[in-house]
């Protein structure tokens, strides 16, 4: 399906062309059509999918062709992290070349108190387009700078990761401000109990546009070492001796980790650098700007760049430990072979990682080649991934279910109303250990 068959205004085709985007992604093709018809939409689908355009690209078209208050927030985008916040904002950019008096701000901690006081004065003058993080934009709301009346669209983007990382009730004190007349749209990796209880409060009657997890692209050469938690850095020493590898990411779960594996290759004298949730925003920032401008060779992160960030020349990816479950791990080395070139991507595997590995060669359909470990670090465990189950990294496969509802009706805004609020409070309130962690 091209663009030029949706209903998407010349504006945006304009920019599309210019950007040469011509065919839709499925998800695309799915969820653009609906969101044109007013209709609130859960898309399931995989980072690198094209889902960032698959709500921004209609949302700004139906902006643009007017009808909504100049002096409103019409549309709050929510964001996990300030990394895909800052996306979606360069995305926002490219998409509204050619749209006049379309403005937009993202909203996003760890700033000093100029860039909060830059927010604050554009979200009184009401942007029309708001790309917030939860807890910034709550803390917005509650200095009263921030007025929901009129919002028209509510995005919640990587839905699944925000309520990992403990936001669900920061996202429903935010609901509460909202209209009830209101187009929403949810975009989540994955469809758990919590995600599929959150969808029912906040959306009314939406379409669902289920894209299948990807496989691993074939271009990524997938090895694996089983090893002893303490071989860990001797192994990750041994790749990185001869301080040849470039355009490297390597993952933790753990921020901790990151930090020592970080140490260890800097003293190796690899030109590495590390990216935290202790650091702060503006050391983020230069972070992701120097390994993107190829300054820096190797970059130790945790999971915060494991979704929603596109460097597309990145060589080589390691797992230091093996990711929480099977999408997680598509998702970490599907930042290599990207734009149709080679990659490499190499995991750790400890004993007790070995029932979570196996799974993932499971949904993945396909036995990862083990390497042999270095001769000096001696023997490491047999791989025996059905005698040591952990509660953790559970393989969910999902089908592919899209869909093209065909041509737009002519809808009038408000003779469709969306969003049924239930306004159900939970009593319990879950600690950002995630978070924490990154």
């Amino acid at each position: 399906m091209k663009f030029e068959e949706t209903y998407l205004n010349d504006n945006i085709l304009d920019a599309l062309y210019d950007m040469h985007f011509d065919e839709c992604t499925p998800i695309q093709a799915g969820c653009i059509p609906e969101i044109l018809d007013y209709r609130d939409v859960i898309g399931i689908a995989q980072t690198g999918t094209g889902k960032t355009a698959a709500y921004l690209l209609p949302i700004l078209s139906m902006l643009d062709d007017g009808g909504y208050p100049q002096d409103a927030i019409n549309c709050i985008i929510m964001s996990p992290t300030r990394e895909l916040a800052q996306q979606i904002d360069q995305a926002m950019q490219g998409f509204g070349y050619y749209l006049e008096g379309i403005s937009s701000v993202a909203v996003y901690g760890g700033n000093d108190g100029t860039r909060y006081d830059q927010e604050m004065k554009s979200l009184r003058l009401g942007a029309d387009v708001v790309i917030a993080t939860p807890g910034r934009l709550l803390s917005h709301i509650r200095m009263g700078n921030v007025d929901l009346s009129r919002v028209s669209f509510f995005v919640l983007d990587e839905a699944d990761r925000m309520l990992d990382m403990g936001f669900s009730d920061d996202i429903m004190q935010i609901v509460k401000g909202l209209p009830k007349d209101r187009q929403t749209i949810m975009f989540s990796a994955t469809m758990p109990e919590k995600i599929q209880a959150l969808a029912k409060t906040i959306l009314t009657d939406p379409v669902e546009v289920k894209i299948a997890v990807s496989k691993p692209a074939e271009k990524i050469h997938q090895m694996a070492y089983v090893c002893h938690e303490p071989q860990k850095l001797g192994i990750i020493k041994n790749l990185f001796k001869d301080n040849k590898l470039q355009r490297v990411i390597l993952f933790s779960g753990k921020k901790e980790k990151v930090k020592e594996v970080g140490r260890q290759l800097s003293m190796m004298g690899v030109n590495c650098c590390q990216m935290h949730s202790d650091l702060t925003q503006q050391e983020r920032d230069e972070v992701m700007l120097q390994f993107k401008a190829g300054q820096k060779d190797v970059l130790v992160a945790t999971d915060i760049v494991a979704r929603g960030i596109d460097i597309d020349d990145i060589q080589m990816v390691i797992n230091y430990d093996v990711p929480r479950d099977c999408e997680d791990y598509v998702h970490r080395i599907g930042r290599t072979a990207r734009a149709d070139r080679d990659g490499e991507a190499i995991t750790l595997v400890n004993e007790a990682d070995m029932h979570s590995f196996g799974q993932i060669e499971k949904f993945i359909e396909r036995s990862i080649e083990k390497m042999p470990l270095p001769e000096e670090l001696g023997e490491g465990p047999e791989y025996t991934p059905e005698r040591h189950k952990s509660p953790r990294g559970k393989g969910r496969g999902r089908g592919a279910k899209g869909r093209y509802a065909g041509k737009r009706q002519a809808h009038k805004r408000g003779n469709n109303p969306q969003g049924k609020t239930k306004g159900k409070k939970k009593a319990t309130q879950k600690k950002e250990k995630s978070a924490n962690n990154l």
